[in-house]
């Protein structure tokens, strides 16, 4: 759905914000909810450390958060155009957001590492020549 090398690819594809290849939870299904904190500590393709010091995800929750507005304004609007009265609105909204909290959670932490790293092409393209010739 979206170009290797884009930051939304790298988003809605669990995958390493530098090279994009390996994956960054190791169940990438939200919805598993036992798996839902399971990270792996470093890529296993070009070895990017994506906790890059202690508490780093913290930030993450400042997206979280700017994420959970936008889904409780889409969904207070989308129930006000539907003639919908308040208590039935904010208990859609609180439904939808306590359903889709796994989502935003692992969304939100892609996110951030993403602001802090960025696709490299060439590390990518120097790291497969390691790697081709230690074969």
């Amino acid at each position: 759905m979206f170009k290797k090398g884009t930051f939304l690819y790298s988003v809605f594809n669990n995958k390493c914000p530098r090279c994009q290849e390996g994956d960054v939870y190791e169940d990438a299904n939200p919805f598993h909810l036992k798996n839902l904190f399971k990270m792996h500590k470093t890529c296993d393709v070009c070895g990017l450390k994506y906790e890059k010091e202690p508490s780093f995800f913290h930030g993450a929750m400042y997206v979280s958060y700017g994420m959970t507005v936008a889904i409780f304004v889409t969904i207070f609007v989308i129930c006000q155009l539907l003639g919908l009265n308040m208590i039935v609105s904010f208990i859609a909204v609180i439904i939808s957001i306590l359903v889709l909290m796994p989502v935003t959670f692992k969304l939100s932490r892609l996110i951030y590492m993403n602001f802090f790293e960025s696709y490299d092409e060439k590390y990518v393209k120097k790291n497969k020549i390691n790697k081709n010739d230690s074969n």
